[in-house]
């Protein structure tokens, strides 16, 4: 018997938030749309990015820090 929509649906929501995210970003993938391979690339970058920030291996800088010097430059 084909499992319904509505039971994929209810298994879904029993999955955790984390799993629940997984699924829903294989499932976007798989409507293979052209800029699905840019934004695997870019999610992958900011994954090592925020990987690099963690391991102490980049800086950031305040938003009001980046805001004031992009008004400052647009002068």
């Amino acid at each position: 018997m084909p499992t319904s929509l509505k039971q994929i649906l209810e298994q879904a929501r029993a999955l955790s938030t984390e799993d629940r995210a997984k699924l829903i970003n294989s499932l976007l993938e798989s409507l293979d749309s052209p800029l699905s391979a840019v934004e695997k690339v870019w999610a992958e970058e900011i994954e090592q990015r925020i990987a690099a920030f963690d391991r102490g291996e980049i800086s950031a800088y305040p938003a009001e820090d980046v805001f004031a010097d992009a008004r400052r430059l647009s002068r």
